[in-house]
């Protein structure tokens, strides 16, 4: 299904790919995989460098378009121990990593994590994610240690967890920050918690809540042992505990950690992400007096409104803890007076339908869990969220569209607006 894109893509540059492989069907200029087990075949080592490319990683693109992200065959595997240690793998587990091949987080838990500790990986193809054949699966087929997106956990538990006999060791989560409300139910249906980690296609898992460290709910964790993180600002002073800046990490040509090597055509934005000493990955945070980083959002997709700075991740974890929301989305929507106001695009459990009723009552319940400056001034209910290959959420489209209608004024379907907007 994918050969021909390969084909196209190849078609407009002048150098050729050396070898393509397919895994279903014939094609001209493909070798099928089936012909490589029809014999052995020795298969002769390429006298590499330790600097020398390793892999080409696109970025997910949440806030702009994606980068080419190069690794190098020295470092990426080894700041895979990083992963190893967050996931709390060991040798003789079966670990069920939920991620598209196409996704950094595929190499992390995919190959070197288990590589590492001489672990097994279970490799499940579906062409269509389906819950309850997804549990059924870790159920049967005693799956110890677990990865997915909170995009894919959110589906996840509204199954009858504990219905299942599971085998689970370890569970975690990544991709997006992990929202309270996720942990809790999956704790009560399968007795693991699920911990939270963050890293890019840039690193390997920089942040992360260890197996028997204390866990605070909705923060990242701690800082993994090979990289060196603070919280900056845009000048590279390292701010106080628990004021917001960059997550940012302390650079060293000499020190091994798994960041990335150069951006293999947008060699502008180099300058950009190193400075000051500093490795900037675009993300907000801030880290409190126990060492604890708790996510505030991607540097464009925090909101400006009247003077104020509102992360979304903050308000779309209170959302999810709404009893008719199964995932949420929050942007800036252009405002007269304040600049922007916060809007939240809404996605509804089953059996709730949307209605000013409703709307009103998710009004309420944010008066009640946030900040007035925080709370939702917009809500529009849909049916589905812009995503990245990886499961983020593309909020920049979100925040374009939305400029666009307020603009032309355009009467939006199920949208309704807080009494004080």
């Amino acid at each position: 299904a994918n050969a021909s894109k390969i084909d196209e893509a190849e078609a407009k540059f002048d150098k050729k790919i050396k070898v393509k492989l397919i895994t279903e069907g014939e094609r001209e200029g493909w070798i099928n995989i089936n012909e490589l087990w029809k014999e052995s075949i020795q298969a002769e080592a390429a006298d590499t460098k330790p600097d020398d490319y390793l892999f080409y990683f696109f970025t997910s693109g949440t806030t702009g378009m994606p980068k080419v992200v190069v690794h190098t065959h020295y470092t990426y595997p080894l700041g895979g121990f990083t992963t190893s240690s967050w996931v709390g793998m060991k040798k003789g587990d079966l670990h069920y990593n939920i991620s598209q091949p196409g996704w950094a987080k595929f190499f992390w838990s995919s190959f070197f994590a288990p590589w590492n500790m001489g672990a097994t990986i279970l490799g499940y193809h579906a062409d269509k994610f389906v819950p309850n054949e997804q549990l059924q699966t870790i159920q049967d087929l005693d799956v110890t240690t677990f990865c997915a997106p909170p995009t894919a956990l959110r589906v996840l538990i509204l199954e009858d967890l504990k219905s299942y006999d599971f085998k689970l060791r370890q569970c975690v989560a990544a991709g997006e920050p992990l929202n309270p409300e996720i942990i809790d139910v999956w704790k009560e249906g399968t007795g693991i918690t699920i911990r939270d980690g963050y890293g890019q296609s840039e690193s390997t898992a920089m942040i992360a809540n260890l197996p028997n460290e204390k866990i605070k709910y909705g923060s990242m964790g701690k800082p993994a042992f090979l990289y060196d993180i603070v919280i900056a600002d845009d000048e590279g002073n390292i701010v106080q505990d628990c004021e917001e800046g960059n997550i940012c990490v302390v650079h060293n040509e000499e020190t091994i950690n798994g960041i990335f090597k150069t951006y293999l055509i947008q060699k502008d934005k180099m300058m950009k992400v190193f400075k000051h000493g500093l490795y900037y990955t675009g993300d907000k945070a801030y880290k409190d007096e126990d060492g604890y980083v708790w996510f505030v959002g991607r540097d464009d997709d925090v909101i400006k409104a009247s003077d104020f700075r509102v992360g979304p991740f903050e308000v779309e974890s209170a959302l999810l803890e709404h009893d008719a929301i199964m995932e949420a989305a929050v942007v800036a929507s252009p405002h007269d007076l304040r600049s922007n106001a916060v809007k939240a695009f809404v996605i509804l459990a089953p059996g709730h339908k949307a209605s000013e009723e409703l709307a009103k009552d998710i009004f309420r319940y944010t008066e009640e869990h946030l900040a007035r400056y925080k709370i939702p001034r917009i809500v529009q209910f849909v049916e589905s969220l812009p995503k990245t290959i990886s499961g983020k959420k593309r909020r920049v489209e979100l925040r374009n569209q939305e400029a666009v209608d307020k603009k032309n004024k355009t009467i939006i379907p199920n949208e309704y607006f807080h009494e004080k907007y």
